[in-house]
């Protein structure tokens, strides 16, 4: 039997599969699709202090091996979330992890101890690519300062599993998570989406309403994979890998770069049963390669260095 547990903070996931934030809605949306139970666990969609509609259509778009986006966090509001979505997500024996995102550090904080008080949520997952509203419009996630505020500020307010999303388009993602795992974050989400745009050649117009979007899917594997592995040289703190996985080889990738864990995104768009089968994937994948812990994997990539002693071996 392969041990597939794996820690987060406080956290204790069955396996380390995840389902990410405005994937899978609220985790009830799918339950007549998938068992979720099967998954290590749920992350919610958005949550903001108030009601939002988001950004005005057209707001998704395929590209070549992706998808852009720009929903705009559209989502229910926190008190609805509350009282609509999680006495459902109360019955459910995975974890349940709430995704913030706000306009002020003071909305996180409110919404934060909102959610503090309700019983089935295990821990907080920080969108903080966000526009914050007191400095024009500036993401929070592109200013180390304000991230590590943020961070600091919510710490003192649970003792709950607290990770922070880190968004690829900043010159060193690592600075950031070094600069969260200071001010007390347990882990780090690598990475949100990236920066992208298209165009309608024959309407000379960009396809997305607002000119451009987060682009996610198989094209962005290859940088967020590199962000995981610089991210891990740089701090101890778990890391959840998310970039466009879509099959279990992809999942394995981020875990021996250093991933304690994945997220399944764009996939689920697909195949909502994406994540269950990566998991079971995972776990036929150790008993294969006769590994007993799924932990054992993290990290575990053979160095230049090391291949070349094996080579010489041979």
């Amino acid at each position: 039997m392969v041990n597939t547990q794996v820690h987060i903070g406080t956290l204790a996931l069955k396996n380390p599969v995840l389902v990410a934030s405005g994937t899978f809605g609220y985790g009830d949306d799918c339950r007549d699709l998938v068992d979720v139970n099967e998954l290590g666990g749920i992350i919610t969609k958005s949550l903001s202090l108030k009601p939002r509609e988001g950004n005005p259509p057209t707001r998704i778009v395929e590209t070549p091996s992706g998808m852009l986006n720009s929903i705009g966090l559209a989502n229910i509001g926190a008190q609805k979330f509350i009282e609509e979505k999680l006495p459902f997500l109360r019955t459910l024996s995975t974890a349940v992890v709430a995704n913030i995102a706000a306009s002020t550090i003071e909305e996180y904080c409110t919404v934060l101890s909102m959610l503090e008080e309700q019983e089935g949520i295990d821990g907080y997952e920080i969108n903080v690519s966000c526009p914050n509203v007191k400095e024009g419009g500036l993401s929070f996630g592109a200013n180390c300062k304000m991230t590590a505020e943020i961070t600091r500020r919510l710490r003192k307010l649970t003792k709950k599993t607290l990770i922070l999303k880190l968004t690829p388009n900043v010159t060193h993602i690592s600075e950031f998570a070094h600069a969260v795992a200071d001010e007390g974050a347990d882990a780090v989400s690598v990475i949100n989406t990236v920066i992208g745009m298209a165009v309608d050649v024959r309407k000379r117009k960009p396809k997305l309403s607002t000119v451009t979007g987060g682009l996610s899917g198989p094209a962005i594997k290859p940088i967020a994979l590199a962000k995981v592995y610089e991210v891990a040289q740089s701090v101890k703190i778990p890391i959840i890998g998310i970039g466009g996985i879509m099959n279990v080889d992809d999942a394995i990738e981020f875990l021996l770069v250093g991933a304690t864990a994945v997220q399944i995104g764009t996939a689920n768009f697909i195949d909502p049963s994406a994540g269950v089968t990566i998991a079971h994937g995972i776990q036929a994948y150790c008993e294969q390669q006769h590994i007993s812990e799924v932990s054992q994997l993290v990290g575990a990539l053979q160095s230049s260095k090391e291949l070349s002693a094996i080579s010489s071996w041979l």
